[in-house]
């Protein structure tokens, strides 16, 4: 049985919240953690974590209590309206920001073909720096961008598990063929169980929606 949203907070990112009979308790501390019969399956949040995870997804628990690390199956899949909602916020923000250092930069500069190279300049570096912002955020502990955060989604590995940034990476450069398919390869989402685009079938990676506690 998975846990109810607790307002109970671990005092640390070396204590723990466990998951007891469906509620929320502790905090504990790693030895404390060693004489309560821990299972692999147990939810155990720390104050660092968004969320709670099952003792097995947690590498310090692993090599502390002896746990395998495990398969897991996702089962809720971000679907296409969520996500290109998320990837618009993020084009907004992410444009956002970049106009307004480029405006702030143009305001120190009195060469009008200056400004104008400036401006034109965005259509490069919006491209740039949104390609770089997703591979930093869906290869960090968050695995998603603000926009996705915000829609409660974000990027796995088809074990459920988060990415590493080479495989962000590897994730990110393959949405190249879905877009010179002339987004063709967003639309494979409507055609498989786990709502994969093309470039998600390539790198081997799925959204899901983010586990609700």
């Amino acid at each position: 049985m998975e846990p109810n949203i607790s307002t109970l907070q671990p005092s640390n990112k070396n204590t723990y919240l466990l998951v007891i009979n469906g509620k929320p308790e502790g905090p504990f501390g790693l030895e404390q953690l060693k004489g309560l019969g821990i299972k692999p399956g147990d939810f155990l949040k720390t104050g660092d974590m968004d969320d709670f995870k099952e003792a097995h997804e947690i590498a310090e628990l692993r090599e502390l209590l002896g746990f395998n690390r495990q398969a897991l199956i996702p089962q809720y899949f971000a679907g296409f309206d969520q996500r290109l909602l998320a990837s618009a916020l993020d084009w907004f923000f992410v444009s956002g920001a970049c106009i307004i250092i480029a405006f702030a930069a143009s305001l120190f500069i009195d060469d009008k073909t200056s400004r104008i190279a400036i401006a034109f300049s965005l259509l490069i570096v919006i491209p740039i720096v949104n390609l770089i912002y997703h591979i930093i955020m869906e290869g960090s502990a968050k695995q998603g961008t603000y926009g996705k955060q915000l829609l409660k989604i974000k990027v796995c590995d088809l074990e459920g598990y988060p990415l590493s940034f080479a495989h962000a990476t590897g994730r990110n450069l393959a949405k190249a063929l879905s877009v010179s398919t002339l987004f063709i390869g967003y639309l494979f989402s409507f055609f498989n169980k786990q709502q994969q685009c093309l470039h998600d079938m390539i790198a081997g990676t799925l959204v899901i929606k983010d586990r609700l506690i």
